[in-house]
């Protein structure tokens, strides 16, 4: 496996194998350094090279006495374990909290979870649109007089989820410095969208900050911050929000004069967004590149996913990295002196514990 440097190398990690937000909160944690071991069921194969790269993998079987005692083994040395199951499932286990932290009182145990460990529906199955809906986060998320539309699973999966999950282990770990405790990072997916909601929650409303979906500024009625189609089909984005960034855009897009007034009052947004359609529909998306693009006029062409590491910003700060042939997006943030590093998998997660208690 490929040697790193970056900021978390020497941390010790153990991810046991799930969906969705857990095996990205490893992915970080590796791509910045950690060694990360993953104990996954007998069989198990990689689904997913980019989300799962950069483990050291074993398979074991944690219902059995042996497959059990292997974990204890593993987390006695570890500093973090990630977990994702639903509460109580690692305490029938013998490998909870209670247990972990005992062999290893430095231990910090993440718990990711959409509902969190405890509430009416902590045990009760879910997936990210789930718990996004009940945060008032999915009701804002669509077009006025329709269906809300899901947004994939950014916003709660990894949004409200690994994101907050890998701060509450890095937080975690820094007060560690200080204690030298470790302790649960109960990281759920409503509480970290909750949270993601905080600017639109604590904003009073109004005809331009509103919650309500396909409304105000942001939610995709205001003419000059949504999307276009273009003459070739293909679609751009405009976000010129300030006047002068509004201005530009109009007077580089050869706008007509009277879109020039009335920005900001939100009875005008439905006929501007009218002109505005009409006249981005009389040239190609390339066109209007070239005309807007790298300008203040706030825009940017809407890039499928398979094409964005070809955008020449994208391509210009290596966003993406070709690897053995297969594509991946590289490490974030960026650190000037000990930058993230793409690596491997390798099946020697049982070697790697090993080492881990030689070492102690």
């Amino acid at each position: 496996m490929t040697q790193s440097n970056g900021p978390l190398t020497g941390l010790k990690v153990i991810e046991f194998v799930g969906i969705g937000p857990g095996p990205h909160v490893a992915m970080m944690l590796a791509d910045l350094g950690a060694e990360v071991v993953r104990i996954e069921r007998q069989g198990g194969q990689v689904v997913n090279r980019v989300v799962e790269r950069a483990r050291h993998r074993v398979a074991v079987d944690v219902k059995s006495d042996e497959g059990r005692q292997f974990c204890i083994d593993a987390a006695r040395h570890a500093d973090v374990l990630v977990e994702g199951f639903r509460p109580g499932v690692m305490e029938r286990l013998g490998l909870g909290p209670d247990e972990l932290l005992a062999v290893n009182p430095g231990l910090v145990f993440a718990r990711m979870t959409g509902w969190g460990q405890e509430g009416p529906l902590a045990k009760a199955a879910g997936h990210d649109l789930n718990y996004i809906a009940v945060t008032g986060a999915l009701h804002a998320i669509g077009n006025k007089g329709e269906l809300p539309i899901p947004p994939q699973n950014l916003v709660g999966d990894f949004g409200g989820g690994s994101m907050y999950c890998v701060l509450g282990i890095l937080a975690a770990l820094y007060e560690r410095e200080r204690s030298g405790k470790g302790q649960v990072v109960d990281a759920a997916i409503v509480d970290g969208t909750t949270s993601l909601m905080s600017f639109f929650f604590g904003q009073p409303p109004s005809a331009l900050r509103t919650t309500q979906r396909g409304t105000g500024l942001l939610g995709g009625a205001a003419h000059f911050y949504r999307c276009y189609a273009c003459k070739d089909g293909k679609e751009i984005s405009v976000g010129a929000i300030e006047p002068q960034f509004y201005a530009e855009l109009l007077e580089r897009a050869d706008a007509p004069a009277e879109l020039r007034e009335g920005q900001m009052n939100p009875a005008n947004w439905d006929d501007y967004a009218d002109r505005l359609a009409e006249m981005f529909a009389t040239r190609t998306q390339a066109e209007w590149c070239e005309i807007l693009e790298g300008t203040d006029a706030c825009f940017a062409p809407v890039v499928p996913l398979d094409e964005a590491k070809d955008h020449p910003h994208m391509k210009a700060r290596e966003a993406y990295v070709e690897r053995d042939g297969v594509w991946h997006t590289a490490p974030a943030p960026r650190f000037s002196r000990t930058p993230g590093t793409i690596r491997d998998s390798a099946m020697d997660g049982d070697e790697v514990v090993r080492r881990w208690a030689g070492d102690a």
